[in-house]
């Protein structure tokens, strides 16, 4: 199996997108899947690696990639080492650097593009990755299927339930922080990322992205999700009904934590990866 891992291509403002590349080499071209994490994430967090091996031995092309102002660096792509690249991270920019992932994934020069089927170009998001992957659908006609894990409902991570006070605050200082669980960092937001939002309603607009989508899609979410509640999920598919849901009693991250050092995936993240490539099959 290949397992080519941190390569650079410019995303957003120039800054780097880091990508991992996971596929076997024996046989035809094979679909692609494209991988996007989630706010605060990165493309190694819990070990995805074993993720990708999963769908690379079920014949699949698996890209994972970081974002480019996802707050890490080409020296150190699993560590929050740029937070001002961080607080100046959007939706658009987000947008910006899926549309070139995978315009890299189907240029001829791509180095790999031998091995991959870019008539089938399959995205994968979780959390607020689920919810740019939707919007990408939606504008992207190179995207066939989608899933979603654990996917967002509306693009109002994190503020969504923020208090009056506090937004006006966020104005006037230009600045709210979000403290990682993990590394106790202080990670800013800058108040740009609200005004992002406020200039692009309508292209962010998850509901009318996913009522307009005729793709086939996969939303999977654990029960008990306590940073995206079950019923985005409930929601989602209303707003879809052509699209199928697969639930799992489990939490946000499907049972994995980083760092994971475990051989194995938890069983609920063995479960979606189980159903995510049965359906792109």
């Amino acid at each position: 199996m290949q397992r080519i891992k941190n390569r650079w291509i410019a995303g957003a403002d120039q800054f780097p997108i880091g990508l991992d590349i996971f596929f076997e080499e024996a046989g035809q071209p094979k679909p692609v899947v494209i991988y996007v994490h989630g706010f605060n994430g990165f493309k190694d967090w819990g070990n995805f690696d074993l993720v990708a091996t999963h769908f690379a031995t079920a014949g699949f092309v698996l890209v994972k990639f970081n974002f480019s102002h996802n707050g890490t660096t080409p020296e150190q792509p699993e560590e929050f080492g740029n937070l001002e690249a961080f607080g100046q991270n959007n939706y658009t920019k987000e947008l910006e650097d899926l549309r070139k992932v995978i315009d890299w994934v189907c240029e001829p020069e791509n180095p790999f593009h031998a091995a991959m089927d870019t008539s089938k170009v399959y995205l994968i998001g979780h959390s607020m990755g689920g919810g740019i992957s939707l919007l990408q659908s939606a504008e992207d006609n190179r995207v066939k299927k989608l899933i979603t894990w654990a996917g967002i409902g509306e693009c109002k991570t994190p503020w969504g339930n923020w208090s009056a006070a506090r937004m006006e605050e966020w104005k006037q200082t230009g600045v709210q922080y979000y403290t990682n669980g993990r590394t106790k960092q202080e990670m800013p937001m800058y108040y740009q990322l609200y005004q992002d939002y406020q200039q692009n309603q309508q292209r962010l607009d998850i509901k009318n992205a996913i009522q307009h989508l005729d793709i086939p899609i996969l939303i999977c979410h654990g029960t008990q999700d306590g940073a995206v509640l079950v019923e985005t999920a409930f929601q989602l598919k209303e707003w879809q009904p052509t699209s199928e849901l697969f639930t799992v009693e489990t939490d946000h991250v499907f049972g994995r934590k980083h760092p994971w050092t475990s051989d194995d995936l938890p069983l609920p993240m063995q479960a979606v990866v189980d159903k995510s490539i049965q359906f792109l099959k």
